[in-house]
């Protein structure tokens, strides 16, 4: 049996008047996705637990088989994990943006997605500056990047994600908590460190957003997770260019495909990404594809990307894999998002998103699109989000 699960990031939405009163996911041309649906079934699913914030490492945790609420202990451990950072006891992992303040307002929680040699070029200076034998600064991908503070048992923090904050003061919503004046103080002082940074300087001359200030959040513990393959009795890789993702793969025991040009961005290498989930199938039972392009333009507020996004996963990456799976005797594909990312409000809700799914042993329920609204209208709503990967994996087969 061979399992595909197609994941575009924070696609579902709302209708928008900029396309003429349909969903992102119902203005763009996805004849694969269609597909799915009509030979197989709709659903809804609710990834978010009550309670819990609705980011993608929560979400995503439930979309591939994970209970939150037994296994969540933040966002930047599991970055963590993708780095091959090791926490010690007591130590504290934070994500750690690099984002553009003016005048106190988020302007932009990616720092207009600065290149890879400016970010690392900032973090190595940071990390010069601001590190010591308890704070550590490690670069990432882009605009993310993680800190460790060591001997952090005391620490009670609350955090806001940058993205949530896009267009907003950010005065209110700094970090709170017992130890909350340590991140404040390294913010402020990565302010003056960057405030007149060459790269900066260089990014101000070309128009682009400088990178102003450093922004701490997501923090946590290591995370274990049972092993995938125990757990289901399933061979798993996965294709992504986000290092939360990569964690989480990573943590469960699946092998990482590293894939040239995919840039956690709208301008990812679609066609590579496809390729390397066809070539992917013939050695693994279950092929992951994450696509991080919807999530990034329903943040940007761009209904337009959006939906070239979809159009470009389904050209590039569902269709292949649907022509690779109708060679195999027995198959399944699963296409869903996370959480939404609405472009009107630029960040993720907790709403249930739609899902769809075919192939062997899936009895197909008439559905005519894979839409937000053909979910709602399905009979099948799973909730917790945790038990739709054994749905997937298991439902409707022979023992």
């Amino acid at each position: 049996m061979k399992y595909a699960l197609i994941l575009p990031d924070g696609c579902a939405d709302e209708p928008l008047a900029e396309l003429d009163g349909h969903t992102p996911l119902e203005a763009a041309r996805t004849p694969h996705m269609r597909t799915i649906a009509q030979r197989g079934r709709v659903g809804f699913v609710r990834t978010v637990p009550e309670g819990f914030p609705p980011g993608s490492d929560v979400a995503t945790l439930s979309v591939v088989g994970y209970d939150p609420v037994r296994c969540y202990t933040g966002r930047a451990p599991l970055e963590a994990v993708a780095q091959r950072i090791v926490l010690e006891p007591g130590e504290l992992v934070f994500r750690c943006n690099l984002v553009t303040l003016v005048d106190d307002v988020m302007e932009d929680f990616a720092a207009g997605h600065i290149s890879q040699a400016e970010a690392d070029k900032l973090i190595a200076d940071l990390e010069t500056a601001l590190g010591d034998a308890r704070i550590r600064f490690h670069p990432g991908v882009g605009y993310r990047h993680l800190m460790t503070i060591k001997d952090a048992e005391g620490m009670r923090v609350t955090c806001t994600p940058p993205h949530d904050l896009t267009g907003r003061p950010v005065t209110g919503h700094l970090p709170t908590g017992k130890g909350a004046d340590v991140l404040i103080e390294l913010m402020r002082r990565s302010q003056e460190i960057l405030a007149n940074h060459e790269v900066n300087a260089v990014r101000r001359d070309l128009g682009e957003s400088p990178a102003t200030s450093i922004w701490l959040w997501g923090q946590g513990t290591m995370p274990r997770l049972e092993p995938f393959r125990k757990r289901f009795g399933v061979r798993g890789a996965a294709i992504t260019a986000v290092d939360l993702i990569r964690g989480i793969s990573l943590s469960v025991g699946w092998k990482l495909i590293e894939v040239e040009g995919a840039t956690g961005y709208i301008d990812t290498n679609y066609a590579g990404k496809g390729a390397a989930a066809v070539a992917a199938l013939d050695a693994y039972d279950l092929v992951v594809v994450h696509v991080e392009a919807p999530d990034e333009a329903g943040h940007n507020g761009d209904a337009e990307a959006k939906v070239k996004a979809l159009e470009a996963i389904d050209e590039h990456i569902v269709g292949p894999i649907l022509d690779k799976l109708a060679g195999f005797e027995r198959w399944r594909v699963l296409c869903l998002p996370d959480h939404p990312t609405p472009v009107r409000l630029k960040t993720h809700t907790a709403d249930p998103v739609p899902f769809c799914m075919a192939g062997t042993g899936v009895i197909c329920d008439q559905a005519t699109a894979f839409t937000e609204q053909t979910g709602r209208d399905s009979h099948l709503l799973i909730d917790p989000g945790h038990e739709l990967m054994e749905y997937f994996l298991k439902s409707g087969l022979e023992a």
